[in-house]
């Protein structure tokens, strides 16, 4: 009997930096950045504690492309993907681990103006046509990136 689980990141939280656009050696776009999410509690003594958490993003391919288009510094975005741990050894020989959420959509909440929020739409509409593409047996073809080798990634 195969069991089942599941790597699903719900992120609601607002950017801490511009995304920053690169392409792999394979000519891959990937695209970082960071979202801050912020929570508040009252102790039993009756004070407010507020807590930020900060978490990197990275999205690949076409999603990419369309990140570094759309997102901006302090904008708030609703996001959906998966949670990947990466080591790797610095310059000076110590070992590191980086804790990323690799994303798989989005939702960018406009600055209140109609016509942007019509644009954004748009945008995310158009990619998400592009990436539902039918292959000759009927099946959805899906944007896999197990086939991004780790080493390609610029950072």
């Amino acid at each position: 009997m195969s069991s089942r689980s599941l790597n699903k990141v719900i992120i609601l939280g607002n950017l801490t930096r511009d995304p920053e656009l690169k392409y792999t050696p394979n000519s891959t776009a990937v695209c970082t950045f960071g979202v801050a999410t912020n929570r508040s509690w009252q102790t039993t003594d009756g004070q407010t504690k507020e807590e930020t958490q900060y978490h990197r993003v990275i999205a690949w391919k076409k999603l990419a492309e369309l990140s570094s288009k759309l997102l901006t510094k302090g904008r708030k975005i609703y996001l959906e993907g998966r949670i990947t741990y990466r080591d790797y050894t610095d310059k000076n020989g110590q070992p590191r681990n980086i804790t990323e959420i690799v994303m798989d959509d989005f939702i960018v909440f406009s600055d209140g103006s109609k016509s942007s929020t019509e644009s954004i739409s748009d945008k995310v509409t158009e990619h998400k046509e592009q990436e539902t593409n039918i292959d000759k047996d009927g099946a959805n073809a899906s944007s896999d990136n197990n086939d991004v080798n780790p080493d390609d990634i610029p950072f």
